[in-house]
């Protein structure tokens, strides 16, 4: 027996009209998360200026329709930030953009969020630079299930 997923018209709309996606070419920063017990892969791009501000951010997501969701959101969260401000973009914050996602799809959130990092992370190492509070990615969100367990609590 199937369980029915409600899901807020914030994730509808961004799942079925998804911003920015695709990919920029030459991008300051690229970072790719995925989830191996769900299957989901997000991939973000970054495009940095001279000053640290986001001018744009794109992603391409396979997974589900939260997936595609919470990379949409993200996505709109960061552009026109500064890389510090970025990193307050946390899965709590796409979750409230949305209007909530259902239990069974926090790792959602959580991959937006830890993909925005991992492009952080290669644009702060190819820029020699150091973003205070990054740290290095995992490339699996398993690998972060203590935090997952607390933050579902």
């Amino acid at each position: 027996m199937s369980q029915v997923t409600e899901y807020s018209d914030k994730v509808i709309d961004h799942f079925m009209n998804p911003r920015n996606v695709g990919e920029i070419e030459n991008a300051s920063g690229v970072g790719t998360v995925g989830n191996a017990k769900c299957g989901d892969i997000m991939r973000m791009y970054l495009d940095v200026d001279d000053n640290g501000v986001i001018r744009d951010c794109k992603f391409k997501t396979f997974g589900c329709g939260a997936a595609v969701a919470t990379s949409s959101m993200a996505t709109e969260m960061v552009i026109g930030k500064t890389v510090q401000e970025a990193m307050k973009v946390t899965n709590k914050a796409v979750m409230e953009a949305l209007d909530g996602l259902p239990k069974v799809k926090i790792h959602c959130s959580l991959l937006a969020e830890e993909a925005i990092h991992a492009a952080l992370w290669d644009y702060a190492k190819s820029h020699n630079i150091e973003i205070e509070g990054l740290k290095e990615p995992v490339n699996d969100i398993d690998e972060t299930e203590e935090f997952y367990k607390m933050e579902e609590e």
